[in-house]
């Protein structure tokens, strides 16, 4: 099972109502995925070349200031951080692969969520419902978010485990479906620097993009060398800094819908959670066609 939702707008004037209905398009796919819910929202980029750290830790109660105060003293400056639940969202001006391994070491109590200059990926377990209110989502504004609810058929229900899934700059990727050739790809993936935190078949997925894109290939391409070297059945949602994704495998067994307007492009596993979305009547709406990949861009 498992829901997917997707909601880009090409609109700016509508950002603010993003969280709006975002949060009502995953709540409607709670019947698919009631074990957990995640979802990343691309929002106002950090200053200059500083990074924003989502980060996650299983006590609401963490004092994150002590956190903070670990990072002005290995990096310098002034980071700032601000919390959501058990989640928060620092802002640090230093490399990706330092800070990671700064954490990894001193602080290995928290858990990466995402690293970018826009994302901020939140997930936790418990219905979708329960976590849309957890994080307020329907007050957040950005310019695209990617959602997931989960029903765990092959793993336990934790946090880590849920979607979406980061490993890469402002890269995220939710999944419908089962690969089979995670594990060869995992061990593959790992000698090249991509690190795992969990052993979804999901992750994997999210690992493979970000070493395409290392070498060079743009998103598009990186999904269509997916066709080729990931073996299963996959409905894939990938968000970016500046856009979003969506593939589905050859057979395309997993379902999807696609609407878009002059405002928006929504994309959802089944066409109610997208009935509510304003001028949602006269959109364009399609299944995506097997083996083909969408991808819309705010640059492009």
């Amino acid at each position: 099972m498992c829901g997917i939702v997707g909601l880009f707008l090409k609109n700016p004037v509508l950002e603010p109502q993003l969280g709006h209905h975002f949060s009502r398009m995953l709540a409607c796919m709670s019947s698919r995925g009631p074990d957990s819910a995640g979802f990343a929202i691309y929002g106002h980029p950090a200053a200059g070349n500083a990074l924003k750290l989502t980060l996650q830790h299983s006590s609401e109660e963490h004092d994150w200031s002590v956190l903070k105060q670990a990072f002005d003293k290995r990096f310098g400056g002034a980071s700032h951080f601000r919390v959501i639940s058990s989640h928060a969202v620092f802002t640090v001006s230093a490399p990706e692969a330092e800070i990671r391994a700064f954490l990894e070491q001193a602080h290995p109590d928290v858990n990466v969520m995402s690293v970018g200059q826009s994302i901020e990926i939140m997930k936790e377990v418990g219905t979708p419902e329960a976590v849309l209110t957890r994080f307020d989502v329907a007050h957040m504004s950005g310019s695209h978010a990617i959602g997931h609810t989960r029903m765990a058929t092959e793993s336990a229900v934790t946090t880590e485990g849920s979607h979406p899934f980061s490993t890469g700059l402002d890269l995220c990727l939710v999944h419908n479906g089962s690969l089979s050739n995670h594990n060869r790809l995992r061990t593959r993936l790992r000698r090249e620097g991509i690190t795992f935190r969990t052993d979804n078949d999901s992750e994997v997925a999210a690992g493979y993009l970000t070493s395409r894109l290392r070498k060079g290939d743009t998103l598009a391409d990186a999904l269509r060398h997916a066709l080729d070297d990931l073996d299963g059945f996959f409905t894939f949602t990938v968000g970016t800094r500046d856009g979003f994704a969506v593939l589905r495998d050859r057979v395309a067994c997993k379902p999807a819908i696609l609407a878009e307007t002059a405002d928006y492009v929504a994309m959802a596993s089944e066409y109610r959670a997208l009935a509510d979305l304003p001028g949602i009547a006269d959109a364009k709406l399609w299944e995506p066609e097997p083996a083909t990949v969408y991808s819309w861009s705010r640059t492009s």
